[in-house]
Formats: structure tokens, C-alpha cells, sequence
């Protein structure tokens, strides 16, 4: 698959609300997930500690809704855009926007990295 048919078919369940059926069909077994944060989730390698990073953020979090724009493609990358309305389960509502910029490299997935912004949900 190129990029484009990967960055349209991971797009395509992301925006279903497939999110954890994306990674598992199209992350590398290697895969290393790189948050714009400090601390244990800034970075994790290998698609069960990524998997792993995922159960904690739902586990973490209440989700009252996402909406996804993209995929945006350019040689073996794309991006997609997040806009989330969350609860974390200790803190105030957010609406959180989010960019994944995911790296392919053999029909697989082998980086994604976030850049984000929040601010208060009104």
C-alpha cells in the first residue's frame, strides 16, 4: 500500500471512531509514539507499550466527542488533526486540538508524534 492508500484507510476508522482498530491494523510491531509532553508517555516504543499508552489515556480520560480532519500526505508522512471535547477523571473539561504526523514506512506505521494546544472548554 502507499501512503496515501495507508494514510486514507487509518483516516477512514479514525474517523469511524476505530481509533485503537487503526493501530492494530496499521501500526509497525516497532513503533515508537512520541507525545509533546514530559514524563513515562513521552515516548514508547513497540506497539504493546503503545497499546498500553492508549488503555491509559481512555482509562484516563472521558470522552464526549472527536472529530478528525485529513489525512494531509507528503512522501512517506501524513498528518491528521484531532479536535477532542475530554474530561480528564481529575481535571476540567478541554477541548483539546491535536496533529498526529505518523511516519510509513513499509505499509506500516512506524512513528507517530503529537503537537497540541488545549484550552478550557466554554
Amino acid at each position: 500500500m502507499s501512503t496515501q492508500e495507508i494514510a486514507n484507510a487509518f483516516f477512514g476508522l479514525c474517523a469511524e471512531g476505530k481509533f485503537e482498530e487503526a493501530g492494530r491494523a496499521y501500526w509497525s510491531s516497532d513503533i515508537v509514539s512520541i507525545e509533546a509532553v514530559d514524563g513515562p508517555m513521552a515516548k514508547v516504543t513497540g506497539r504493546e507499550a503503545v497499546e498500553a499508552k492508549g488503555a491509559w489515556w481512555y482509562a484516563s480520560h472521558e470522552i464526549h466527542s472527536i472529530k478528525v480532519e485529513g489525512p494531509y500526505v507528503n512522501g512517506n508522512q501524513f498528518t491528521v488533526r484531532f479536535t477532542m471535547d475530554v474530561t480528564p477523571k481529575d481535571g476540567q473539561r478541554l477541548t483539546m486540538d491535536e496533529h498526529g504526523l505518523y511516519t510509513v514506512s513499509d505499509g506500516k506505521i512506524v512513528e507517530e508524534r503529537f503537537f497540541y494546544g488545549s484550552h478550557l472548554a466554554a
